[in-house]
């Protein structure tokens, strides 16, 4: 079931077309990749989907919704991380999440609470204030906050941006998991090829706000020859420009 569907969106900043009629769809179950340069639409087309932004053309149907004329509706299936999410350094992990889930499942926050504790793996941490936490400690915060009210839409932007291995290893057991265990549709935006080669189902290639293919990663390095997606990606970018 394809439960986000996008449909030709054109987003203008400053008379350029940064997002110029992107449509793909995501499944449930499924983690999708958006891959491509710094620059080339994928955080504004997941702001799109996020109902953060309004794009100038196109549509975008969450759950069967239409997030662009009820993004409140929309809303109530999305959970999202933004790469430039930050904690509140004063608070503790644990308050984090009780903030959160407090706002978003008032009627059963407690479960939500005990969900993302258990997402996080941060343990004793948890009751540390997130000022202290390292970058990692932070990012696997906010991705358990973003996941522990079981949304069936998760969007992703950069989740590992900055991480060292270890963290990163863990933030993307973390994706992988939750999609296959909740049957929910993971959109992550990553410039980290090889990252998404083993991470995600489906991969779209996005170059100057344009999507140039698509498919699953083995797919991919098999249409285009190559060993590895990063390779696929640069032979997708000459294909498209001959």
């Amino acid at each position: 079931m394809d439960i986000i569907v996008v449909e030709g969106l054109v987003k203008v900043y400053g008379g350029r077309r940064v997002i110029d009629g992107v449509s793909f769809r995501v499944r449930s179950g499924e983690v999708f990749g958006l891959v491509g340069p710094n620059g080339a639409g994928k955080t504004t087309t997941l702001r799109i989907i996020a109902t953060l932004v309004k794009p100038n053309e196109g549509r975008v149907l969450v759950n069967g919704v239409d997030a662009l004329a009820k993004p409140v509706e929309a809303r109530k299936f999305l959970g999202y991380l933004p790469e430039e999410a930050e904690v509140y350094p004063r608070l503790t992990g644990y308050e984090h999440m009780l903030f959160h889930a407090r706002l978003k499942c008032p009627n059963s926050y407690r479960e939500a609470v005990s969900r993302g504790a258990q997402l996080s793996g941060l343990g004793n941490r948890l009751h540390d204030k997130a000022g202290e936490y390292s970058k990692g400690m932070k990012r696997r915060l906010l991705m358990a906050i973003a996941l522990m009210t079981k949304p069936q839409v998760a969007i992703l932007d950069e989740p590992t941006s900055g991480l060292d291995v270890h963290a990163s290893y863990s933030v993307r057991k973390v994706i992988k998991e939750y999609s296959k265990e909740a049957g929910a549709a993971v959109i992550i935006s990553s410039h980290n090829m090889l990252e998404v080669e083993h991470l995600c189902d489906r991969v779209a290639f996005i170059n100057n706000g344009r999507i140039i293919d698509s498919g699953p990663p083995t797919e991919l390095m098999n249409k285009y020859s190559s060993a590895n997606i990063e390779e696929a990606f640069i032979k997708a970018i000459e294909a498209s420009a001959i």
